[in-house]
């Protein structure tokens, strides 16, 4: 099990951000992923960081379809790849409505065959194919213009890693079937068959199994005797997944802590967020499912957890270190890798 870290570039100052990176491939980290949301790009941050770095790969985490065009996205990561010594990994995920319709103006419909027509597009501009697809969602060249079938210029990278992000239960099995990884989150290892089989029965579908993907998760990590402040601190966070993290009729968030046995209280605390009472949809927030999404407590506890990710299947734990100073997160970071790094030797 190798260990990711994840970073959003407006979160933070930026020179403490690419130290913590540096840090971070310096202690040992194999993998950063840069998110993108409603906030900044994921796109101009990678490019600065492949510059900064040697090591560690470098992942957008993710790129949402939708925001640009197949062809665009294949360009972004051709050069991506190229910048930073076939360092990149293409991260993809189709957001949510509130997201692509409320900031993008794009319409939320078909998540599914957008994302698995954009992945075949994008396969064609890697492997140095003239691009050209006849689909639902896309015809290239576009009918009865001047457009003509174009390969890119970029030398091809057919190599380069594609991973899915997804939740809901069909794009689970997309990812099994096309992607290279899955960048999952909203994640009890307890549950993990929620995720699991459905990935599985996707893979299936391509002759692959589950060993042929790296399945990323992972969570907060923070080490203390004090469990109560911990819990306190995070139960916001998880109302805001299960109550803020898209409309009342739609969050995959949600969904996916349902299928792994939280139904009752994901109801509960959705109702109470999206009425607008907030410290009460946090308070609705059971303690024991804080622990079972999260790395916390004492040494101990934290290795069992870790644990768990790991003989859960996940490949690839993404941690969350906590710390109110980039010195006490990198501190935090190392004493959590030395688990992970002792989990692996047995």
């Amino acid at each position: 099990m190798r260990v990711a870290i994840s970073l959003s570039a407006d979160r933070g100052p930026w020179d403490e951000l690419v130290t913590y990176v540096q840090e971070a491939e310096r202690l040992g980290a194999a993998v950063c992923f840069v998110a993108e949301a409603w906030g900044s790009d994921a796109v101009t941050p990678l490019a600065y960081l492949a510059a900064k770095t040697e090591r560690i790969l470098l992942a957008s985490g993710i790129l949402q379809v939708g925001t640009r065009s197949p062809a665009l996205t294949a360009q972004t990561a051709l050069t991506l790849a190229k910048v930073s010594g076939n360092r990149f990994i293409l991260g993809l995920g189709v957001s949510g409505p509130q997201v692509m319709e409320g900031l993008h103006g794009h319409a939320f419909a078909h998540p599914l065959g957008r994302l698995r027509e954009t992945v075949a597009i994008i396969r064609q501009a890697f492997a140095g194919e003239r691009i050209q697809f006849e689909g639902r969602h896309f015809t290239l060249p576009l009918p009865g213009g001047e457009g003509k079938a174009l390969r890119l210029s970029s030398p091809p990278n057919p190599d380069i890693p594609i991973y899915f992000a997804t939740l809901a239960p069909r794009m689970l099995e997309l990812t099994g079937e096309l992607a290279d990884g899955w960048i999952g989150t909203s994640f009890i290892p307890e549950g993990a068959n929620a995720y699991l089989d459905r990935l599985s029965a996707g893979a299936a579908r391509s002759g692959r199994t589950l060993a042929d993907l790296d399945l990323s998760q992972g969570g907060d990590v923070a080490f203390s005797d004090d469990l109560e402040p911990l819990i306190a601190a995070r139960k916001p966070g998880l109302a805001f997944s299960l109550g803020g993290m898209g409309s009342a009729t739609t969050n995959f968030y949600n969904d996916a802590y349902s299928r792994q046995g939280w139904a009752d209280i994901a109801t509960e605390v959705q109702r109470l967020w999206v009425a607008g009472q907030r410290q009460e949809a946090a308070a609705q927030v059971p303690d024991e499912m804080v622990l079972q999404t999260t790395m916390m407590g004492t040494e101990a506890m934290v290795r069992d957890r870790m644990r768990a990710w790991r003989d859960a299947g996940i490949t690839t734990l993404r941690l969350y270190p906590a710390g109110d100073t980039l010195d006490e997160r990198l501190a935090t970071l190392g004493r959590a890798m030395e688990i992970v790094n002792d989990l692996n030797r047995t």
